[in-house]
Protein backbone atom coordinates (compact mmCIF):
# COMPACT_ATOMS: atom_id res chain seq x y z
CA UNK A 1 0.00 0.00 0.00
CA UNK A 2 1.47 3.26 -0.97
CA UNK A 3 2.60 5.89 2.10
CA UNK A 4 0.19 8.75 2.98
CA UNK A 5 1.40 12.02 3.47
CA UNK A 6 -0.58 15.45 4.54
CA UNK A 7 -0.27 18.91 3.27
CA UNK A 8 -1.37 21.46 5.44
CA UNK A 9 -1.64 25.64 4.44
CA UNK A 10 -4.43 27.62 3.89
CA UNK A 11 -2.61 29.18 0.71
CA UNK A 12 -3.60 26.93 -2.41
CA UNK A 13 -0.24 28.03 -4.22
CA UNK A 14 1.77 26.04 -1.38
CA UNK A 15 -0.30 23.54 -1.98
CA UNK A 16 -0.05 23.11 -5.11
CA UNK A 17 4.11 23.66 -5.09
CA UNK A 18 4.69 20.55 -3.07
CA UNK A 19 2.01 18.22 -4.77
CA UNK A 20 4.35 19.49 -8.07
CA UNK A 21 7.13 18.51 -6.33
CA UNK A 22 5.76 14.98 -5.10
CA UNK A 23 3.76 14.27 -8.53
CA UNK A 24 5.93 11.60 -9.71
CA UNK A 25 5.70 9.65 -6.77
CA UNK A 26 3.71 6.97 -5.52
CA UNK A 27 2.46 8.59 -2.07
CA UNK A 28 -1.06 9.19 -1.43
CA UNK A 29 -1.69 13.24 -1.09
CA UNK A 30 -4.06 14.56 0.93
CA UNK A 31 -4.39 18.26 1.71
CA UNK A 32 -6.11 20.23 4.74
CA UNK A 33 -6.60 24.14 4.44
CA UNK A 34 -6.18 24.47 8.65
CA UNK A 35 -5.02 22.96 11.69
CA UNK A 36 -8.48 21.58 12.62
CA UNK A 37 -9.25 20.03 9.20
CA UNK A 38 -5.83 18.72 9.66
CA UNK A 39 -6.37 17.45 12.87
CA UNK A 40 -9.09 15.36 11.81
CA UNK A 41 -7.74 13.64 8.81
CA UNK A 42 -4.79 13.25 10.71
CA UNK A 43 -7.38 11.30 13.51
CA UNK A 44 -9.19 9.32 10.59
CA UNK A 45 -6.24 8.32 7.98
CA UNK A 46 -3.21 8.28 10.32
CA UNK A 47 -0.62 9.73 7.43
CA UNK A 48 3.19 8.82 7.88
CA UNK A 49 4.07 12.18 7.38
CA UNK A 50 2.65 15.68 8.20
CA UNK A 51 4.14 19.17 6.21
CA UNK A 52 2.24 21.80 8.28
CA UNK A 53 2.10 25.63 7.88
CA UNK A 54 2.50 27.32 11.10
CA UNK A 55 -0.11 30.86 10.19
CA UNK A 56 -3.36 29.24 9.30
CA UNK A 57 -6.73 30.39 10.25
CA UNK A 58 -9.20 28.27 12.92
CA UNK A 59 -6.50 26.03 14.28
CA UNK A 60 -2.71 27.10 13.57
CA UNK A 61 0.27 24.50 12.87
CA UNK A 62 1.49 24.93 16.15
CA UNK A 63 -1.41 23.79 18.07
CA UNK A 64 -2.24 21.16 15.56
CA UNK A 65 1.02 19.57 16.21
CA UNK A 66 1.01 20.05 19.82
CA UNK A 67 -2.59 18.02 19.90
CA UNK A 68 -0.86 15.36 17.36
CA UNK A 69 2.45 15.35 19.94
CA UNK A 70 -0.15 15.22 22.81
CA UNK A 71 -1.86 11.42 21.50
CA UNK A 72 -0.22 8.54 22.16
CA UNK A 73 -1.97 7.05 18.85
CA UNK A 74 -0.66 9.81 16.53
CA UNK A 75 2.61 11.31 18.43
CA UNK A 76 4.80 8.68 16.02
CA UNK A 77 3.88 10.82 13.06
CA UNK A 78 6.30 12.89 11.72
CA UNK A 79 5.53 16.87 11.57
CA UNK A 80 7.29 19.22 9.83
CA UNK A 81 6.76 22.42 10.35
CA UNK A 82 6.63 24.85 7.74
CA UNK A 83 7.49 28.63 8.49
CA UNK A 84 7.46 31.86 5.91
CA UNK A 85 10.08 33.27 7.71
CA UNK A 86 13.31 32.67 9.84
CA UNK A 87 12.34 34.48 12.79
CA UNK A 88 13.54 32.80 16.41
CA UNK A 89 9.91 33.67 18.09
CA UNK A 90 7.78 31.20 14.91
CA UNK A 91 11.07 28.67 15.17
CA UNK A 92 11.00 28.45 19.10
CA UNK A 93 6.87 27.85 18.65
CA UNK A 94 6.80 25.39 16.17
CA UNK A 95 10.06 23.34 18.25
CA UNK A 96 7.59 23.83 21.83
CA UNK A 97 4.92 22.37 20.24
CA UNK A 98 7.02 18.94 19.19
CA UNK A 99 7.76 19.41 15.42
CA UNK A 100 9.90 16.65 14.19
CA UNK A 101 12.27 19.35 11.99
CA UNK A 102 11.31 22.83 10.60
CA UNK A 103 11.23 23.65 6.81
CA UNK A 104 11.66 27.37 5.36
CA UNK A 105 9.33 29.12 2.83
CA UNK A 106 9.61 29.39 -0.26
CA UNK A 107 10.42 25.69 -0.97
CA UNK A 108 13.20 24.39 -2.92
CA UNK A 109 12.47 21.18 -4.97
CA UNK A 110 15.86 19.48 -3.99
CA UNK A 111 15.71 20.43 -0.10
CA UNK A 112 11.44 19.82 0.13
CA UNK A 113 12.61 15.86 -1.77
CA UNK A 114 15.50 14.99 0.76
CA UNK A 115 13.32 16.15 4.07
CA UNK A 116 10.26 13.98 2.44
CA UNK A 117 12.95 10.98 1.95
CA UNK A 118 14.10 11.10 5.84
CA UNK A 119 10.73 10.11 6.52
CA UNK A 120 9.39 8.19 3.82
CA UNK A 121 12.09 6.66 2.08
CA UNK A 122 9.81 5.30 -0.19
CA UNK A 123 9.46 8.32 -1.90
CA UNK A 124 11.86 6.88 -4.87
CA UNK A 125 10.30 3.33 -4.92
CA UNK A 126 10.60 2.64 -8.28
CA UNK A 127 7.31 2.18 -10.82
CA UNK A 128 7.29 -1.05 -12.81
CA UNK A 129 9.43 -0.33 -15.83
CA UNK A 130 8.31 -2.34 -19.26
CA UNK A 131 10.67 -2.73 -22.41
CA UNK A 132 10.03 -0.08 -24.91
CA UNK A 133 12.15 0.63 -28.31
CA UNK A 134 11.34 4.08 -29.53
CA UNK A 135 12.98 6.70 -31.19
CA UNK A 136 13.40 9.72 -28.90
CA UNK A 137 14.10 13.11 -30.05
CA UNK A 138 15.32 15.24 -27.21
CA UNK A 139 16.76 18.82 -26.78
CA UNK A 140 19.43 19.71 -23.84
CA UNK A 141 21.68 22.71 -23.86
CA UNK A 142 19.54 23.79 -27.04
CA UNK A 143 20.99 21.24 -28.69
CA UNK A 144 18.72 18.44 -30.76
CA UNK A 145 20.03 15.00 -30.24
CA UNK A 146 18.21 11.29 -30.45
CA UNK A 147 18.45 8.59 -28.65
CA UNK A 148 16.41 4.75 -28.19
CA UNK A 149 13.93 4.33 -25.25
CA UNK A 150 14.63 0.98 -24.17
CA UNK A 151 12.20 1.00 -20.79
CA UNK A 152 9.58 3.11 -19.37
CA UNK A 153 7.51 3.59 -16.39
CA UNK A 154 4.84 6.11 -15.23
CA UNK A 155 8.17 8.22 -13.96
CA UNK A 156 10.41 7.96 -16.00
CA UNK A 157 12.94 6.15 -19.38
CA UNK A 158 16.16 4.39 -19.71
CA UNK A 159 17.47 6.61 -22.95
CA UNK A 160 19.97 5.13 -25.13
CA UNK A 161 22.23 7.88 -26.36
CA UNK A 162 25.81 8.26 -28.11
CA UNK A 163 25.56 11.90 -25.82
CA UNK A 164 27.04 12.37 -23.07
CA UNK A 165 24.93 13.72 -20.80
CA UNK A 166 25.67 14.61 -16.77
CA UNK A 167 23.36 13.86 -14.06
CA UNK A 168 20.92 16.89 -13.51
CA UNK A 169 20.75 17.59 -16.99
CA UNK A 170 17.86 19.02 -18.07
CA UNK A 171 15.56 17.60 -21.08
CA UNK A 172 12.94 18.35 -23.35
CA UNK A 173 11.94 15.12 -24.95
CA UNK A 174 9.27 13.76 -27.54
CA UNK A 175 8.81 10.24 -28.61
CA UNK A 176 6.08 7.97 -30.08
CA UNK A 177 4.78 4.13 -28.27
CA UNK A 178 3.63 3.22 -31.71
CA UNK A 179 5.40 3.19 -35.30
CA UNK A 180 2.38 5.37 -36.59
CA UNK A 181 3.57 7.96 -34.28
CA UNK A 182 0.01 8.68 -33.06
CA UNK A 183 0.61 7.70 -29.12
CA UNK A 184 3.26 10.71 -28.92
CA UNK A 185 4.71 11.31 -25.71
CA UNK A 186 6.44 14.55 -24.51
CA UNK A 187 8.09 15.50 -21.26
CA UNK A 188 10.35 17.19 -19.31
CA UNK A 189 12.96 15.14 -17.84
CA UNK A 190 16.18 15.35 -15.31
CA UNK A 191 18.89 12.87 -15.83
CA UNK A 192 19.19 10.89 -12.61
CA UNK A 193 21.88 8.30 -13.21
CA UNK A 194 24.22 7.89 -15.91
CA UNK A 195 25.25 4.46 -17.71
CA UNK A 196 28.31 5.40 -20.05
CA UNK A 197 30.53 3.36 -21.71
CA UNK A 198 33.47 3.02 -19.33
CA UNK A 199 32.18 2.07 -16.47
CA UNK A 200 28.53 1.31 -17.29
CA UNK A 201 26.43 0.74 -13.80
CA UNK A 202 23.35 -1.52 -16.06
CA UNK A 203 25.68 -3.99 -18.38
CA UNK A 204 22.63 -5.55 -19.84
CA UNK A 205 21.65 -1.82 -21.52
CA UNK A 206 23.71 0.30 -24.47
CA UNK A 207 25.48 3.16 -22.68
CA UNK A 208 22.85 6.22 -22.05
CA UNK A 209 20.92 7.15 -19.29
CA UNK A 210 18.19 7.26 -17.01
CA UNK A 211 15.65 9.56 -16.53
CA UNK A 212 12.69 11.28 -14.46
CA UNK A 213 10.22 13.01 -15.89
CA UNK A 214 9.47 16.34 -14.71
CA UNK A 215 6.80 17.35 -16.35
CA UNK A 216 4.26 15.25 -18.63
CA UNK A 217 1.35 16.79 -20.88
CA UNK A 218 -1.83 15.74 -19.62
CA UNK A 219 -2.22 14.20 -23.04
CA UNK A 220 1.27 12.38 -22.67
CA UNK A 221 0.45 11.16 -19.17
CA UNK A 222 -2.97 9.58 -20.36
CA UNK A 223 -0.85 7.99 -23.31
CA UNK A 224 1.29 6.61 -21.26
CA UNK A 225 -1.06 5.26 -18.34
CA UNK A 226 -3.23 3.58 -21.44
CA UNK A 227 0.76 2.05 -22.68
CA UNK A 228 1.46 0.67 -19.52
CA UNK A 229 -1.82 -0.76 -18.77
CA UNK A 230 -1.72 -2.82 -22.02
CA UNK A 231 1.83 -4.07 -20.87
CA UNK A 232 -0.36 -5.54 -17.65
CA UNK A 233 1.35 -2.53 -14.92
Amino acid sequence: MSKKILLVDDAVMFLQIQKDFLKMSTLRIECARDGEEALGITRESRPDLVVMDLHMPVMNGADCCAAIKADPELRSIPVVMATNSSSREDHELCRRAGCDELLTKPFERGPYLNMVRRYIPELDRREPRVPCTAKARFQAFRVSMTGTVMDISVRGIYLATEFRLDVGTELVLAFALSEGGSDLIQAKGMVRWANPEAGRRKRSYPPGVGIEFTAVTAESQAILRRYLARQGV
